[in-house]
């Protein structure tokens, strides 16, 4: 099937053909029809199936055939999670709108703002924006969106995640109440869900493929490794010439600087992407990640949204997603447009719990494979913290002196207990009392000499002793009942 039975404009069809388009994908099949007929719209579908052009191509033939007297202003506002992706939107609908009129602007935060400012005054076609910057330029009466049309929210899951959310609901606020509102995601969540009943009308929904399903066209495996293995596995792998165009993927961005960093100096072209970066730099860092100047782009869940690349070859989860979600977000990178791709995820013994939701999610298990000629550690990874050289359990002697008491008293054979008396302050049974400690409370707890803790595996319970001159007691039976002392005042000797 072709673009032309769907009713797009003479101009657009041109242009889509100019950017060597020749067949819809499914969500654009699915999608560009109701959006043309004016019907609200919550589309669903994986990363890479086309779902800018399939809210693009409709929306700009619609403007094509307004009629010429409308008064100017502001009459599209797309809002996406991250500059990256506002720039690809952006570069997509200039490609689309190049035989129309409409003028583009884009609005996010990092840049000067003046320039957005005027933009903005001048009553632009096409506004496409991050929610922070575009709420603080629409507060401070920056634009004209009166005569605002359509509303889309591009990557919606993610600005929930975000906690865009309420930024995004005081922008709705601002905007006409008749408008057209479309909605995209690549998952469909129950707040998803809420959101469309919040901002739109009998929104159609068009849902292509399961919506916890990875692309089939991914190769999924699972390397379980520990901790602190991770970066040389990585570099082991990358030794494989097929992995040619690899994205790795970082919890922290300080993770991303030092994975970038080792890389680095194993003679890996990197770069990394990141919200720490400025944006020349990471402009700098896609351009030559796209080119094939770096090898390998190290990035943040966030900053790769932006990420409309073809052809990468691997994805690398190097620290295992939390959310199921941003799982298929990631390895939604790669295997685009029905393309074939590899997801390769290092999982550590901290991260089963996450692997075993995911599996859930996706509703099936994912292969465990191990890397040929990689050196493994001879344990279990399952039963030891592997992060860190597993340690046997030390005696006493290796780990060193206990904390000096007062020592013995004279004349009896154990340590100076501080009156004759019952101690006032002391409740409880089985409490033996150190050097004036006066607030110990409860059952069963052993305590030092001079107050101090003195924690021994053994001791459980109540009715623990203490030892003789400050030394380990040979047993630790319960303290043997002794005889009455009689009241009075406390005689405390030097």
């Amino acid at each position: 099937m072709s673009f032309r039975p769907l009713g797009l404009d003479a101009r657009i069809l041109q242009a889509v053909e100019e950017a060597g388009y020749t067949e819809p994908t499914p969500i654009q099949t699915a999608a560009i029809p109701p959006i043309i007929a004016g019907n609200d719209l919550i589309g669903i579908a994986q990363t890479g199936t086309g779902k800018t052009a399939a809210f693009t191509l409709p929306i700009l033939t619609r403007l094509a055939t307004a009629a010429p007297g409308e008064r100017r202003g502001t009459r599209v506002l797309v809002i996406a999670p991250t500059r990256e992706l506002v720039l690809q939107i952006e570069e997509n609908v200039k490609a689309y709108a190049k035989h129309l009129p409409q003028t583009i602007a884009t609005v996010f935060g990092g840049v000067k703002e003046s320039p957005q400012i005027r933009a903005l005054r001048s009553g632009t076609d096409i506004v496409i924006a991050c929610p922070g910057r575009l709420l603080d330029l629409m507060g401070r009466r920056c634009g004209d969106f009166s005569q605002l049309r359509f509303l889309v929210l591009d990557e919606a899951d993610r600005m929930l995640d975000m906690g865009f959310l309420p930024s995004i609901r005081r922008v709705v606020q601002q905007l006409p109440k008749v408008r057209q509102t479309l909605m995209f995601s690549a998952t469909l969540s129950k707040e998803i869900e809420a959101l469309t009943h919040e901002f739109q009308r009998a929104p159609k929904l068009i849902q292509i493929g399961r919506r916890s399903n990875p692309a089939e066209t991914v190769a999924q495996w699972i390397y379980e490794v520990p901790k602190h293995l991770k970066p040389s596995l990585l570099a082991h792998l990358l030794r494989d010439p097929q992995m040619d165009m690899v994205l790795v993927f970082s919890r922290m961005k300080h993770g991303a600087d030092r994975i970038a960093k080792q890389l680095e100096q194993q003679g890996v072209r990197t770069a990394t992407l990141h919200s720490n970066r400025s944006q020349s730099q990471r402009l700098r860092a896609l351009k030559d990640f796209k080119s094939g100047a770096v090898r390998v782009l190290v990035a943040t869940d966030i900053a790769a949204r932006g990420i409309d690349v073809d052809g990468i070859s691997h994805v690398v989860n190097f620290d295992f997603p939390m959310h199921p979600e941003d799982y298929v977000h990631r390895i939604g990178r790669t295997g685009r447009a029905h393309a074939v791709g590899d997801a390769i995820s290092f999982v550590t013994p901290e991260d089963q719990a996450e692997l075993r939701a995911l599996e859930r999610f996706i509703g099936r298990g994912i292969v465990r494979k191990k890397a040929e000629g990689f050196q493994y550690p001879q344990t279990n990874p399952g039963l030891l913290p592997l992060d860190r050289d597993p340690r046997p359990p030390q005696s006493r002697d290796q780990r060193g002196p206990r904390r000096p008491g007062p020592g013995p008293r004279p004349g009896g054979p154990g340590p100076y207990r501080g009156g004759d008396g019952p101690s006032r302050h002391n409740q409880g049974q089985g409490h033996p009392q150190g050097h004036r400690s006066h607030s110990s409370q409860g059952q069963g707890n052993r305590q030092g000499q001079g107050g101090g803790q003195s924690p021994r595996p053994q001791d459980s319970g109540q009715g623990h002793g203490q030892g003789q001159g400050g030394g380990p007691r040979p047993g630790y039976g319960p303290r043997p009942a002794q005889a009455h002392r009689p009241s009075g005042p406390r005689r405390w000797r030097p």
